[in-house]
This record gives structure tokens, C-alpha cells and sequence, in this order.
């Protein structure tokens, strides 16, 4: 079986979830946070190296007020929360995204997050918050750019992407319905799997998981060659 090494989620479904139920979007926020905890052990407990939450985009700040500030408020407290957790099972924490716009209280964090489990090896956890693949790929240029480069290949400009050192993922889902990838890692994903999945994120749990990566067993990487 082939490994999967880098997986890569599109968090989607929280308010209908909640909807379905008669709750408030809030609580379906909240659920979602627990689904991405099972996930998270999970993914570990199964090798995955590196595994990308994509958590809030750039464009999810049309929302209303009221639930960004909500988002904001459960972003900074559940990074908190998980911190211990990550150290102890040695999982690296990273942001990935623009800073630009986002509360003290968030980048605060994720800044902290990112330097107590520095030193952490077991697998990296990217958190994209405030994260769109073009606002990634115009802010790479520009760091190439202040550093006078003139060359911005495949081999160039990904030096300046918010994690160079973090590979591509090799499986983009995204959970209820949904089928397209809004703006997520447009260069990463460039020979990305993908696989889109009807259940809402907060039913996701290991079983899920374990569908994903029997999915990505199957498939032929071929990279434009012949296989």
C-alpha cells in the first residue's frame, strides 16, 4: 500500500450540521472542533506525516460579523486547548495563511503554538486561518521579490511559500458534498488526489479516515508520465 504522507482537509459543513439539528451554527463550530480533534489523533495513530486543516479563508471573512467574531474567539481558545496535547504527542504546529487582518488574540496562538512544539517531530499540523492559495502565491512573490530574486520557477518560488519546508499534499478532501477546493493550496495541489465526501464535518471520525486512505491505496500517481 502506498503511503500517505501529507492529507489534506477542506473542513466544510459545520452550520448545516447544526441546522439539521435545530442548533445554532455556533454549536455546529463547536462540534467541528471535536471532529478535527478525532481527526487529528487519528491521522497520527495511522503515520500521516502532515496533515492541513484548512480552518478559515480568506473569503469566509464575508461572513457575518457575529459568527466571524464567534470563529475568531473558538480559533484562539482551542489552539490553546490543544497545545499540551501536541507536545506530548509531539506534533508540530504551524500556521499557514496571512497574518494581515487577523485579532492579536489568534496570531497570539498560533504563535505560541508554533514555538512551543518547535521541536516536535511526529507530524506536522498546518493550520490555514485567513489562507487563500492566491493571496499565498502573491505574497510569495513579493517575499521573492525584497529578496531580489528575478526568477520565479517551480523550483524558485516555492522557497517563499508560508511553510516551504512542508511537501505537497498528496490528498485533498473536502466533506460535505461539495466539489471544488475554494482557493485551497492551488499551487501545492497541483498533482494532488482528490476526494470529496458527502458526510459534514462533524460526523467525520476514524472509519472516514481509514476510507481516505484505502481511497488513496488505489490510485495511480502517475505525474504525467506513463506509470
Amino acid at each position: 500500500m502506498k503511503e500517505l504522507i501529507h492529507l489534506a482537509l477542506i473542513m466544510d459543513g459545520n452550520g448545516r450540521w447544526a441546522e439539521r439539528k435545530g442548533l445554532s451554527r455556533s454549536a455546529g463550530h463547536k462540534e467541528g472542533v471535536n471532529a478535527a480533534i478525532r481527526v487529528i489523533d487519528a491521522a497520527q495513530r495511522r503515520g500521516i506525516r502532515y496533515l492541513t486543516l484548512y480552518c478559515f479563508s480568506t473569503e469566509n471573512w464575508k461572513r457575518p460579523r457575529r459568527e466571524v467574531d464567534f470563529l475568531m474567539g473558538l480559533l484562539s481558545s482551542e489552539i490553546a486547548a490543544i497545545m499540551p496535547k501536541a507536545i506530548e504527542k509531539g506534533i508540530r504546529i504551524l500556521h499557514l495563511g496571512s497574518r494581515e487582518g487577523l485579532p492579536e488574540s489568534v496570531l497570539s496562538a498560533l504563535d505560541r503554538a508554533a514555538e512551543a512544539t518547535a521541536g516536535c517531530s511526529a507530524m506536522t499540523l498546518q493550520l490555514a486561518v485567513n489562507y487563500g492559495g492566491h493571496d499565498e502565491i502573491a505574497r510569495a512573490v513579493r517575499r521573492a521579490l525584497e529578496a531580489g530574486e528575478t526568477d520565479f520557477g517551480e523550483k524558485i518560488l516555492p522557497r517563499y511559500f508560508d511553510n516551504p519546508s512542508v511537501p505537497p499534499p498528496d490528498y485533498i478532501a473536502r466533506s460535505a458534498g461539495e466539489k471544488r477546493l475554494s482557493g485551497f493550496l492551488l499551487y501545492q495541489s497541483s498533482y494532488a488526489e482528490i476526494g470529496f465526501y458527502d458526510r459534514l464535518w462533524p460526523d467525520w471520525d476514524e472509519s472516514l479516515l481509514d476510507g481516505i486512505i484505502s481511497d488513496f491505496s488505489t490510485r495511480e500517481r502517475r505525474f504525467g508520465g506513463l506509470g
